[in-house]
């Protein structure tokens, strides 16, 4: 029999170490810049001259920028490279932030809106980058970087008032000091941004450069793109829950702190409340990350973040006292319910070709859905006058949620 041909390594080296806190940085850039808006945003609307509709759409612009660039994101990557393309996204996202931050004629808008575009192409490929490189370590990795995502999230809702209220320039400053955590994560991804672009298939350890013994091909298989899944049922249960869970969060980002000042806080302890929120979410983003590999169905994992959720509004609703308590509990939600959604694109999915399809497919419409929440709320709240109407509707999508995370976590793959 003919001698197989050595492995290549697929250890790269340093590189391989510097690509995981790449990960790490990435995931710290992902909420800060969005979350930090929320409670100061009645001095941005003041100071800026915001109705509550345009309020709402500042806050609902990144979910949009969300939902119109993430389809665009896996062809990007593979023009450029995945670690190129994320690299050149928080290069983006820095610039965004800085804009937003600069006072001048639409400068809150434009740099929004870059803001946004920067982020939905990370959120699109990190995944897909997780099941490349990490593909039976899914689960932890997502919960890793998730776990960053959540912690900048927590100290970014948590600082931001209190740096406004000493900084000269206020909000402003207090917002733009979250472009320096993109920038260190752009240097730690300088090396693929300015290296030579070596074609997708020369990735080491690539396991469809070896045929079904583990010997290297001869000719390598023919290049496949990411296609989104637009005919899978399957696909668009996941695609739902995507929507639906990002809906809660962002409307609870949005709006939660003046849920806790109409309830009686002052605006610094409804800005605590917010870090707790999101500390919270961090808990909950552990316990996903230590859970989801010890289970072959997620479906109950989903609902039990789901069912902390509902608990969360009910007690809102009832005993609006306690709001610090139940902010808790739907922090819990929001943080586990984040990294399923982002696991269900590997665990879903056969190579990460599909993963990048599957991420996009779920991103873009599923943060069209999430956009409408917190412009729905403000108009709600507008109309009523009240916290009663908006809760009993973030209620009704949390609900639905649980619902469909039942269905997305059963233990099924897309066809290949």
């Amino acid at each position: 029999m003919p001698e197989r041909p050595a492995q290549p390594p697929v250890n790269r080296g340093h590189r391989a170490g510097l690509l995981l806190v790449g990960v790490l940085l990435l995931g710290a850039n992902l909420r800060a810049g969005i979350t930090a808006v929320g409670p100061v945003l009645p001095e941005i609307e003041q100071q800026g001259g915001l109705t509550g509709f345009e309020a709402s759409l500042l806050v609902s612009l990144p979910l949009i920028a969300f939902a119109v660039i993430s389809p665009f994101a896996p062809r990007l990557a593979e023009s450029l490279g995945l670690e190129r393309v994320l690299g050149l996204a928080l290069a983006v996202l820095a610039l965004g932030i800085v804009i937003r931050s600069t006072s001048g004629p639409g400068f809150i808008w434009i740099g929004t809106v870059l803001l946004g575009a920067a982020i939905a192409v990370m959120n699109v490929l990190i995944p897909s980058l997780i099941k490349r490189d990490w593909p039976h370590k899914i689960g932890p990795m997502t919960g890793v970087y998730q776990s960053v995502t959540a912690l900048t999230a927590a100290l970014a809702s948590g600082v931001v008032v209190p740096i406004a209220q000493v900084a000269p320039s206020g909000w402003r400053f207090a917002l733009g000091i979250w472009a320096g955590t993109a920038i260190i994560g752009l240097a730690v991804f300088l090396p693929w941004i300015l290296g030579r672009r070596k074609p997708t298939t020369d990735l080491p350890g690539r396991p469809d450069l070896r045929d079904e013994h583990g010997a290297l091909r001869t000719t390598p298989p023919a290049r496949r793109h990411a296609k989104l899944p637009l005919g899978s049922a399957l696909a668009w249960q996941v695609t739902a829950y995507m929507g639906l869970q990002s809906t809660v969060y962002y409307t609870m980002v949005t709006w939660l702190p003046a849920v806790q000042v109409f309830n009686g806080a002052s605006a610094v302890a409804a800005g605590w409340y917010h870090f707790a929120f999101q500390a919270c979410g961090l808990v909950g983003t552990l316990f996903a990350a230590a859970m989801i590999p010890r289970t072959r169905s997620q479906s109950g994992l989903g609902i039990l973040f789901t069912s902390s959720a509902v608990i969360g509004v009910i007690g809102l609703l009832t005993m609006p006292g306690l709001s610090l308590v139940w902010a808790l509990f739907i922090g819990f939600c929001t943080g586990g319910a984040i990294v399923l959604a982002m696991a269900l694109f590997g665990l879903r999915t056969v190579d990460y070709h599909q993963a990048a399809g599957l991420s996009s497919m779920a991103q873009s419409i599923g943060y069209l859905l999430a956009a409408l929440g917190p412009v729905m709320i403000g108009v709600l709240r507008d109309a009523t006058g009240t916290w009663t109407i908006p809760l009993l509707t973030i209620l009704g999508v949390i609900i639905l949620q649980g619902v469909f995370v039942a269905l997305a976590g059963r233990n099924r793959t897309l066809p290949a």
